[in-house]
């Protein structure tokens, strides 16, 4: 059974982007050599994408290899596969990694009693909120979203995990 998914390196340093594709090699077990573009929202930084296929859980094998530079700015996707909740991470340098389940469509999935401890840990309305913006990843979205928009069109590398 395989799954697959998206790496977005949004933004990297050009002397840290082959450690990107080394990392990324190493954990798919395949030669990675990605199409690196300049990132316009961050003078001197470069931008790639690739896509994967793997095993379920390869996604958050590829993000333990990429917090090894904490100056990248990146996402990475995992698609659901059958028995397995598909997975989104994102990472920001000021903000460090979220992570949170997907559904079949995409949607973040907040589990029942994630909801309940929320709900119960609330002091307004306002608490209740910020700590839906939380769960939902708002603050990497909004950290992340002018350099996702500055790579629309780029280039996507695919990749397949081999054996």
């Amino acid at each position: 059974m395989s799954t697959r998914g998206v790496v977005y390196v949004h933004s990297s340093p050009s002397a840290v982007c082959p450690h990107v594709e080394w990392a990324i090699s190493g954990t798919l077990g395949v030669r990675a050599s990605l199409q690196w573009t300049a990132q316009p929202e961050a003078a001197g930084q470069l931008r790639a994408e690739c896509g994967w296929t793997g095993d379920p859980g390869t996604g958050a094998k590829l993000v333990a290899a990429l917090k090894a530079w904490p100056m990248l700015r990146f996402e990475v996707t995992e698609e659901p596969s059958p028995g397995v909740d598909g997975e989104r991470f994102c990472f920001a340098p000021t903000l460090g990694l979220w992570r949170a389940r997907t559904s079949a469509n995409g949607d973040i999935v907040v589990g029942e009693d994630q909801l309940r401890a929320m709900a119960t840990a609330a002091r307004s309305n306002e608490s209740f909120a910020h700590r839906v913006d939380e769960v939902l990843g708002a603050s990497w979205d909004a950290a992340l979203e002018p350099y996702r928009r500055a790579g629309d069109g780029a280039p996507v590398t695919w990749l397949h995990r081999v054996g």
